[in-house]
């Protein structure tokens, strides 16, 4: 009997809430087991399949991206593509407050329908929940694990590439829930020549030693970025400058401010 590499192996999979993953391979290709793979730094993870291979919640998986092989013996090692994902389970997950570290581990369609796993694992973590828009500013509210909010919480908005160059308003809440107002206006006085990107964090006791990023990872969306599109709303009196949130390709909430091009005057032809 041979086994024809050329055909694209597939596995369906199971996300559970716990953090763990059941894999099922759909195609008889004498694998033994799945590999992943680190997509940065090569590290490998080895899953052995009896009949079906098992993330379990208990085995470490750091942060990034992990491709997800076949090992078919003598016939190498195969890429493997996605499946069935069965993700119902990590849909509006909400961990015990207390939880430190919270990990996460999504299974999604890669470019090219490559099966492929995008883990998290944040202690503590702040989760971002609904963002509400009002004149020139928006108001941001989400769940903190693993810490708790004192009396001197802030948010900060840093200046991608600028270090040093900050702004901060309070941040509010109780039993783990938290709220910020963020007003574009400040951060448009700091000057917008081309388009620039603040990243969020927050900041619990107020101190920059027990900052947090802001992100969004507790469901079943592995890229968010280009998936929750917002408004761009005006960021300053004038209108020469928008503001609009987003999602980083790690999931972390940013907000990008762009000038606004003045209209051209048309000239003699």
């Amino acid at each position: 009997m041979t086994t024809d590499t050329s055909t694209p192996l597939r596995a369906h999979c199971t996300a559970a809430a716990d953090g763990s993953i059941t894999f099922v391979l759909a195609d008889d290709a004498h694998a033994t087991a799945l590999v992943l793979k680190h997509r940065k730094t090569g590290e490998r993870l080895r899953l052995e399949l009896a009949p079906d291979a098992v993330l379990a919640a208990k085995t470490p998986l750091a942060p990034g991206r992990w491709d997800v092989f076949a090992d078919c013996g003598e016939y190498g090692s195969r890429r493997v593509e996605s499946g069935i994902r069965d993700l119902s389970t990590l849909v509006d997950r909400t961990p015990e407050p207390a939880s430190a570290p919270v990990a996460v581990r999504i299974p999604y369609p890669a470019k090219g329908g490559a099966l492929a796993v995008r883990s998290w694992l944040r202690a503590p973590h702040a989760e971002a929940g609904a963002i509400v828009f009002a004149e020139r500013g928006m108001t941001v509210e989400g769940r903190l694990y693993g810490t708790s909010l004192g009396p001197g919480a802030v948010v900060e908005a840093r200046l991608r590439g600028t270090p040093g160059t900050v702004h901060h308003e309070p941040a509010t809440g109780e039993s783990g829930a938290f709220a910020f107002t963020l007003p574009y206006g400040p951060l448009a006085a700091v000057g917008v020549p081309k388009d620039t990107y603040w990243d969020l964090w927050l900041l619990p006791s107020g101190e920059r030693q027990g900052a947090v990023r802001i992100a969004r990872i507790l469901d079943d969306i592995a890229e968010r970025k280009g998936i929750y599109v917002y408004p761009a709303g005006p960021a300053d009196a004038e209108g020469r400058v928008t503001a609009v949130p987003y999602y980083t390709v790690d999931n972390d909430l940013s907000l990008r401010l762009d000038p606004v091009s003045a209209p051209r005057v048309p000239g003699p032809r």
